[in-house]
């Protein structure tokens, strides 16, 4: 008699509009929201590459709009402020969030307080948002992330140097628009930090102890993807049917840890994007192996899958050693896409292993990670890697 399966809620309010050349269908979709007036949220870098300027020929003369592109990297909480005083004079309707995390992140949030009291702090945590937010359509412009489905916005707050989380199924995207398109100038470097990105959050969700079978079917959907394309996406940046499959795991991940959460890997991503400014895709994929490692024993029949997934042989090998080959596989793909970095070159030392790994400790990542660690063993992990 197989096991029962435990109780679990599955819930995705984003509706996903794909394929090359979707971008067009923007217009169309602004209207069906019921939009007249459109703020298009981007970061200086989306706005050089001329993708603001592709959006706002896209809406033609019909739908006015500003923009706002002053998103940076790691956005601080006053970057939705100026958003929502950009935005509420002119009575904006639908928000356009484009490009990476960051500024789909801000996009979502300025929507939320364009209907909602006070400041984005006062909704840190999960669950504090009290009303629908002005609808938003997020196009992503990296294939990471995720941020174009997720119930999350991740903020800094610069003064007092920590990042925080808005979490609320009030925080998800009308709509994902999924234009491959937009995604064939990421540069190889970027590229494969936000696939590995991408890769960590299927990978975490499908092994955490909150997993259940809809996030388990897209986690192998989104690394089987990754396993076929990641490579060919940083080699040829021009190949079509890498770039679709990069962009289509990146949402399928986003959809699987929407439900479940993610793991030591982010618990770790945090404290070390703060304190070191690392981007989030390279932190996750210096981080990666040696957590998976320290993971097996929680998991092995998971990890051994993952093997499988990403080509190894396993066949005639124990349960241990099938796991042990999604380390491997996992190292490989890093060797093959050019990421060797540490965290000794962002400046972290022993010196800091304490208060980082303690840090970590607090995150909600951590609670659910198919292997409880202590300090000493972050402590260990984060040592393994300056």
């Amino acid at each position: 008699m197989s096991a029962c399966i435990a109780p679990f809620s599955f819930h995705n309010p984003t509706a996903i509009e794909f394929g090359m050349g979707a971008l067009a269908r923007l217009p169309e979709l602004v209207k069906n929201l019921g939009g007249k007036r459109a703020l298009v949220v981007g970061d200086p870098g989306v706005h050089k590459a001329g993708l603001v300027d592709r959006v706002i020929a896209a809406l033609g003369d019909d739908i006015p709009v500003i923009t706002f592109t002053e998103v940076e990297s790691d956005p601080d909480a006053r970057s939705v402020d100026a958003g929502v005083k950009l935005a509420k004079p002119w009575n904006c309707d639908v928000i356009i969030g484009i490009g990476g995390g960051s500024a789909m992140d801000v996009a979502k949030a300025i929507g939320v307080m364009l209907t909602n009291p006070g400041n984005i702090r006062d909704y840190a945590g999960m669950g504090k948002i009290s009303k629908p937010g002005v609808p938003v359509i997020a196009i992503p412009t990296t294939s990471g992330t995720g941020s174009e489905m997720t119930i999350w916005s991740v903020l800094s707050d610069r003064e007092k140097n920590q990042k925080f989380g808005i979490g609320s199924i009030l925080n998800c995207p009308r709509i994902a628009l999924l234009d491959p398109e937009l995604t064939m100038s990421l540069p190889p470097a970027i590229t494969a930090a936000t696939g590995i990105d991408a890769l960590t959050h299927a990978l975490e969700s499908y092994v955490n102890t909150t997993t259940q079978p809809i996030s388990e079917a897209m986690s192998e959907q989104s690394m089987t993807l990754i396993a076929r394309s990641l490579r060919l996406a940083v080699m040829q940046p021009g190949n079509r049917q890498a770039r679709a499959d990069m962009l289509l795991a990146s949402t399928i991940a986003a959809m699987a840890f929407n439900s479940t959460r993610l793991g030591l890997v982010h618990a770790l991503a945090m404290p070390l994007g703060t304190r070191f400014h690392i981007p989030h895709g390279l932190v996750n994929a210096i981080m990666l192996p040696g957590v998976m490692r320290y993971n097996l024993p929680g998991s092995l029949a998971k990890f051994a899958r993952i093997a499988q997934i990403f080509g190894e042989p396993i066949e005639r090998l124990s349960l241990q050693q099938a796991a042990e080959r999604s380390v491997s596989a996992i190292e490989k793909m890093k060797l093959d896409i050019g990421i060797n970095a540490r965290l000794g070159e962002f400046g972290m030392t022993e010196s800091d292993l304490n208060d980082v790994a303690a840090d970590a400790m607090l995150s909600g990542n951590v609670p659910v990670n198919p292997r409880q660690p202590t300090l000493e063993d972050i402590k260990t992990l984060l040592r393994a890697e300056l």
